[in-house]
Parts: structure tokens; C-alpha cells; sequence
């Protein structure tokens, strides 16, 4: 961290703070001189985060990574017993 704060000092600079995290790594919090937290910008929370693949493009990547072929498994026999196919309960209106 290149800069550190007390809670009181971010609570009284809060604008300067923010203007501060767009060119910073990340600011450190304190309280009483112990680091109890860290701010960082919205571009560097984004880049932390998971990348979420929807399940097709997760499939996708697992049959580029394991050859099906070899393990002798069919997408039919991996997910075909995953939907219920049975009709739902009656319904009177």
C-alpha cells in the first residue's frame, strides 16, 4: 500500500481518497495505528474479480481441456438424466 489513513482522516478527506485510488494501488485504513481495512479503485476490484463463464462456454472449455473421446463419455450420458421430464402438477383455476 502506498498510502495509509485513519478512519477519521478518510471520513474528513473522503473526495481527496477517492481522486487518490484512481492512480493508486490501494489506500490502507486504520484504527488506533492497526490496518483494519483497504480501499482500492473500481478498476482494480474488477480485475480481482472471478470471471464468470455461462455453462455452455464452461462446457466448452472442459471438452477443450479432457477429450471426451478418450474417456469414452457422451454429453447424452453426462447430462441426461439432469431434467425432470415428468409433466408438473395439475393446476385449477
Amino acid at each position: 500500500m502506498s498510502k495509509s489513513y485513519s478512519i477519521a482522516e478518510a471520513r474528513n478527506n473522503l473526495a481527496a481518497i477517492v481522486h487518490e485510488l484512481e492512480v493508486t494501488d490501494g489506500i490502507e485504513l486504520t484504527r488506533r495505528g492497526t490496518p483494519v481495512a483497504v480501499l482500492i479503485s473500481k478498476q482494480e476490484y474488477d480485475r480481482l474479480q472471478p470471471q464468470k463463464a455461462s455453462f455452455w462456454q464452461a462446457y466448452k472449455n472442459y471438452a477443450k481441456q479432457v477429450n471426451l473421446a478418450e474417456l469414452d463419455m457422451e454429453p447424452s450420458e453426462i447430462f441426461g438424466g439432469l431434467r425432470d421430464r415428468t409433466s408438473g402438477r395439475k393446476i385449477t383455476l
